[in-house]
């Protein structure tokens, strides 16, 4: 009788000794994650467009200086400011590539307009972020003041997504 009450207290031990997690356990887990998950996922979507935006933003305010200096330049050359016909010229811009008009792979920059002349040119320019969308902004070195002397600064335009035929490859 005595092997009986050993090998009862021995399935008792092990019976309440179980290790793991239950299957009712582990659904309830897999249903927090995916809450967690699909608030999290379009946040961090968000937050990886803001910052291309960002980076975009911070190209174009170094392009826009650029412009500023080039006039300031023409105008102690020649009494007048003008932009360069290149927003690019004189600019030094990781992704673009001196006289790219289109761009093919993400990072690349670009500009449509007219390239190594003084004329009034009007274009625009590209950017390819990660995500392979293209973004544009309008660029014109032509006089926006109308007849104001000694000021032919031209503009930068606002951003806007680009259609997909501007793309220029992929």
């Amino acid at each position: 009788m005595n092997i009986y009450k050993d090998l009862n207290k021995k399935e008792l031990e092990m019976r309440n000794n179980r290790k793991g997690f239950t299957l009712i356990e582990l659904i309830i887990v897999t249903i927090i994650l995916g809450i967690l998950a699909a608030v999290a996922v379009p946040r961090y979507i968000g937050t990886v467009n803001k910052s291309g935006a960002a980076a975009e933003d911070a190209v174009l305010s170094a392009l826009l200086a650029n412009a500023e200096a080039y006039a300031m330049e023409t105008f102690m050359d020649t009494g007048r400011k003008s932009y360069p016909s290149n927003p690019f010229s004189g600019a030094s811009v990781d992704g673009y590539t001196t006289g790219a008009t289109s761009v093919t792979s993400s990072g690349d920059w670009a500009y449509t307009g007219p390239i190594g002349t003084d004329d009034i040119s009007a274009g625009l320019i590209l950017h390819k972020r990660n995500d392979n969308s293209v973004w544009s902004w309008s660029y014109t070195n032509a006089d926006q003041v109308g007849g104001g002397q000694a000021d032919d600064r031209g503009a930068f335009g606002s951003r806007n997504i680009t259609a997909v035929s501007l793309e220029g490859g992929d």
